[in-house]
């Protein structure tokens, strides 16, 4: 997805990089989201409408299993607002002055819903809070990189990409596991590499910020 999505003519080194957008399902998607009257900005409050229906499904999963799969679909339905959100913007032209607010804002919004109600799945409440924090933080420190003049820092290892991997992976593990053993450990374990991926990309982040500061004459 972009994470300038919402705001038409975003240079290009403020994209995340993704093989998704040239697409041909998101050719289509674009095509039939274009002969409508939506907006971009429609598009990512509909985004946090899929995380919160999302989220909601993962803290009843654990009493109706076969809430894991409707978490999952939601999970990947945020995922597709928040790069149809953006080309409806730059390439259908239907980007607004407040783009970048309902770019950035949902997206932060959407990432602690899902993380937290993913914790509460997985037993471990404090454990999503942890992701959710730092989920927040890596977005932070490549917003702080982006204020001092350096260009848009994606890299991973446990990018919103990454982390929302993660989660529908463990969504799937969660299901057979639950209905195999009764147990949830999987989602343990897929929480604690997230958080562990998370903190490892906060700190990546910083480390370049601080080295390309150093190099400024």
């Amino acid at each position: 997805m972009f994470d300038t999505e919402g705001t038409a003519g975003a240079p290009a080194g403020d994209r995340r990089p993704l093989a998704s957008r040239q697409s041909r399902w998101a050719a289509a998607t674009l095509r039939m989201l274009l002969g409508t009257s939506v907006t971009a900005n429609q598009i990512s409050v509909i985004g946090i409408l899929f995380a919160l229906i999302g989220a909601a499904a993962l803290v009843t999963a654990p009493r109706w299993p076969a809430l894991f799969i409707l978490a999952a679909l939601c999970i990947q339905l945020r995922l597709v607002c928040n790069l149809m959100d953006g080309l409806v913007a730059v390439e259908g032209g239907r980007g607004s002055a407040t783009g970048a607010l309902y770019n950035e804002v949902p997206d932060r919004l959407e990432d602690s819903v899902l993380l937290v109600g993913f914790g509460y799945a997985a037993g471990l409440p404090w454990l999503g809070f942890t992701a959710a924090i730092l989920a927040v933080f890596t977005a932070y420190v490549r917003a702080v990189g982006a204020s001092h003049g350096f260009a848009q820092d994606f890299r991973g290892p446990m990018a919103k990409p990454q982390r929302m991997a993660a989660l529908t992976l463990g969504c799937f593990l969660g299901l057979a596991e639950i209905l195999a053993n009764g147990t949830l450990f999987s989602l343990q374990a897929i929480l604690a590499l997230v958080v562990l991926g998370a903190a490892i990309t906060g700190l990546r982040r910083l480390g370049r910020i601080a080295d390309l500061m150093k190099a400024r004459p």
